[in-house]
């Protein structure tokens, strides 16, 4: 072994094809890690046809907590032949590279330690796996042998594969007989030369894993959605179909009767149109999209907005335009969705920074859509939705469901004639409604995506036109106070500010950790968590000389946003803006930082 030894501060990547059945492989690894108090976290690299393709998954172990995308592999294992040389090339010098030892392939490098790997022999070997299973099982010999030779407990391997069962005996026995077989062969066979290692630690105490899709899910349901109206799409959805498993468990009366409807619609024309209904009848509406999906929807939310229906949107965003690259990240939607409809329009934009506030938003933002009476979008993405991250446990709301301003019949008796549809009385711009089902006289009115006055009445005349249009403006304005607001990351004689939001925030943590440690380079953060921007983001744009503006698309669309709503300190933002469809990662970050700064 080499002297000198990196200790739970690497990444694992591990190279097969799609389809081959890694998965409970490598997430088995994942949540041993984790179990052993270690922080990390789990990215899938897969191709968006269905199967035979080359997929990578990464596991980032960080003593330090870090859990953005890292750009080194440091461990790579090499199961696929049609990936091999990149594999191979991929590791960093002083490296490690495993690979399954029936890939006749040349190895040309010699700064790099290389373990072959008997995966098809030990799986022949063992008279208890069936014939059809072997494919899927072999993934367990890496298994195995990366456990004997990084040093990852077995017995929070046998923990990780009891969970991913349920605690099913026959298919845990079957899996750990190879991680054992693989273990016990690399022990007797392979002479570790690489520096790297695992060791216990207590940093996960408490803590969970999952996915953003899967705590979305579980938000609104917590929230009380009732309708969910969605079409498929990469990568939203997983979000549904969480929804579609857990509402049976979580929402169904003693009689085994159902207090919500999921339906799949024939395309996401028809699936928001299904909500904007729902909405109106007075449903917690919501459905899920990606980016194509978003273009698809764009009448109906703008019908939404103006004759104010509260529903919520999901939008993880993928790659675009087009198609574009429908398993890569982005946050290429923001601009778009941001101005999403013809003419003059606002859009309320939640902008989830964690696991855990994908969770909290999908409560939240259901309260804020009835409370405002109009459509609210959340921003994820692909590697919030669909990657596993550490996270606090989810908590229960810890206030009432928010409905808004509804009117029922004792209501309407007291008011009388005074009500009106569109009528701001309280001088918030948020006009009070009725729901179908109300039986006073005076509540129907006619629902208009046309012009309207106060009390919903047909009009093309310009004053009326004006005035409702101003109103709607002021309801956007009043929507700031049941935001949630930006959080405020300070360093003492800090050289400039950054300004970021959603899936960027780990690397941007991380890139700040770094250059105050290696450079001296101090920075404060502003994590935004909603549009429209609030009162702090223009206080801290003043309040620094120079503010970077980070943004996972081309064009620095966050950047534009802020200097279109703040032109007077335009000339402070500088954008800081790429993407190449991959997670963001700290080297990235850290140095456009540090470039910036020296120039």
């Amino acid at each position: 072994m080499t002297k000198k030894q990196i200790v739970n501060d690497f990444s694992i990547t591990v190279g097969t094809a799609n389809g081959s059945g890694s998965s409970t492989a490598n997430t088995t690894l994942l949540r041993a890690l984790f179990k052993m108090g270690i922080p990390v976290s789990g990215k899938n690299l897969f191709p968006s046809n269905i199967q035979g393709l080359p997929t990578w998954y990464t596991i980032r172990v960080s003593g330090e907590g870090f859990l953005a995308r890292r750009e080194e592999q440091e461990i790579m294992v090499a199961m696929n032949p049609a990936s091999f040389v990149r594999d191979l090339a991929d590791v960093t010098p002083g490296g490690a590279f495993f690979y399954a030892d029936d890939i006749k392939l040349p190895i040309n490098r010699d700064d790099i330690s290389i373990y072959p790997m008997p995966v098809k022999q030990l799986v022949r070997s063992n008279p208890d796996i069936p014939s059809n299973l072997r494919d899927l099982v072999a993934n367990m010999v890496y298994v195995g042998i990366l456990a004997e030779m990084i040093g990852i407990d077995q017995t929070k391997i046998e923990m990780a594969l009891k969970f991913h069962f349920k605690n099913k005996e026959k298919p845990v026995s079957l899996n750990m007989s190879m991680v054992r077989a693989g273990a016990e062969w690399a022990a007797a066979n392979l002479t570790k030369s690489d520096p790297y290692l695992v060791k216990p630690l207590d940093k996960t105490e408490g803590l969970i894993m999952a996915d953003g899709n899967t705590a979305a899910a579980l938000g609104s349901i917590y929230g009380g959605v009732q309708f969910v109206g969605w079409y498929p799409i990469t990568p939203a959805s997983s979000l549904a179909e969480g929804l579609n498993e857990f509402l049976p468990q979580l929402r169904q009366t003693e009689d085994g009767k159902n207090t919500f409807a999921v339906v799949q619609a024939e395309d996401e024309l028809a699936a928001i149109g299904m909500c904007v209904g729902a909405g109106w009848a007075g449903l917690r509406a919501l459905t899920s999209t990606s980016g194509p999906g978003m273009s698809l929807m764009t009448e109906y939310a703008g019908l939404a907005y103006f004759a104010e229906v509260p529903i919520v949107i999901w939008d993880v965003q993928r790659m675009g335009p087009s198609t574009g690259l429908p398993t890569r990240t982005s946050q290429g939607d923001l601009a778009f969705v941001a101005n999403m409809g013809h003419g003059d329009i606002d859009s309320l934009i939640l902008l989830p920074g964690s696991i855990h506030e994908c969770f909290e938003f999908g409560w939240r933002a259901f309260d804020i859509a009835e409370r405002i009476q109009t459509p609210v979008y959340v921003l994820s993405d692909l590697d919030f939705g669909m990657n596993q991250w550490m996270s606090e446990p989810f908590t229960y709301p810890d206030s009432p469901m928010d409905r808004g301003k509804i009117l029922r019949e004792e209501d309407l008796e007291k008011i009388g004639a005074n009500w009106g549809r569109y009528k701001d009385t309280d001088g918030d711009g948020i006009p009070y409604r009725t729901l179908p089902g109300n039986t006073h006289p005076l509540s129907a009115y006619f629902t208009r995506g046309t012009g309207h006055t106060p009390d919903a009445r047909y009009s093309e005349e310009p004053d009326v036109w004006v005035a409702n249009m101003e109103r709607l403006k002021k309801k956007y304005v009043t929507a700031k106070q049941y935001l949630p607001g930006p959080v405020l990351s300070k360093m003492k004689g800090a050289d400039f500010g950054i300004i970021a939001y959603g899936s960027t925030d780990p690397a941007v943590e991380e890139a700040r950790v770094k250059l105050k440690r290696d450079h001296g380079l101090k920075s404060d953060y502003l994590r935004l968590r909603a549009l429209p921007f609030s009162d702090e983001v223009s206080k801290f744009i003043a309040s620094h000389e120079r503010v970077y503006v980070i943004d996972l698309n081309r064009d620095g669309q966050l950047q534009q946003l802020l200097s279109i709503k703040h032109p007077e300190h335009a000339t402070r933002l500088v954008s800081i803006a790429f993407n190449d469809g991959l997670a963001p990662t700290a080297r990235w970050v850290r140095p456009a930082l540090l470039e910036k700064e020296e120039k």
